[in-house]
């Protein structure tokens, strides 16, 4: 049985084997779409989806229903493996005064409260923030189940190419959800942070 894998909000970060999905037609591309009008994916087909630094580009109002739309396409028992930027890190590094945590060129924003808001915000193109509560509660409204915290390059189900996108360890968080249905977690407690 082949394994149908989603990276959803790809960008120009194609990956072979997996199913590469955007809003934009960067190359190598293959489910060009919106996830709010709906992805061109059928219903049910998918294993398991990662996503990485895409999710936070929606408004609060958008995002439980591109999740609902992302279980939409997963087979019972498929899980979701997004990362976020960690909200909660960003405002210790601040209050520490870590400012190397930052990755804003010190030419454009010098400050230590605006380098913390301008990162959190990624020039913008951040429009909702994520602390570990907020992304369970909003995974739980969408229909997700089992939803945890994980380790960079970590998971906490049968799937261990899932981490394979992981990037920027060190302002992100990595939540993942299932779709209810047959079990999909590992049975090793070593695979999860919690």
């Amino acid at each position: 049985m082949t394994v149908k894998r989603l990276n959803w909000g790809c960008g120009s970060h194609v990956r072979p084997g997996w199913i590469n999905s955007d809003i934009k037609p960067f190359p190598g591309v293959q489910a060009l779409g919106d996830i709010r009008h709906g992805l061109p994916i059928e219903s049910d087909s998918i294993d398991y989806a990662a996503s990485t630094h895409a999710l936070q580009e929606l408004s609060y109002p958008e995002v439980v229903p591109a999740l609902r739309e992302l279980r939409r396409v997963f087979k019972p028992g498929g899980v979701l493996r997004l990362g976020l930027p960690d909200l909660d890190r960003g405002i210790s590094a601040y209050v520490r005064g870590e400012d190397d945590h930052f990755k804003i060129d010190r030419g454009d924003v010098s400050s230590p409260g605006g380098r913390f808001v301008v990162h959190m915000l990624w020039y913008g193109y951040s429009r909702t923030l994520f602390t570990f509560d907020f992304i369970e509660e909003l995974m739980s409204k969408a229909g997700f189940a089992d939803v945890v915290r994980c380790a960079y390059g970590r998971t906490a189900t049968r799937f261990p190419d899932i981490a394979q996108l992981d990037n920027r360890e060190e302002e992100t968080m990595f939540v993942e959800g299932t779709k209810p249905g047959h079990p999909q977690r590992s049975a090793s407690p070593a695979s999860s942070d919690g």
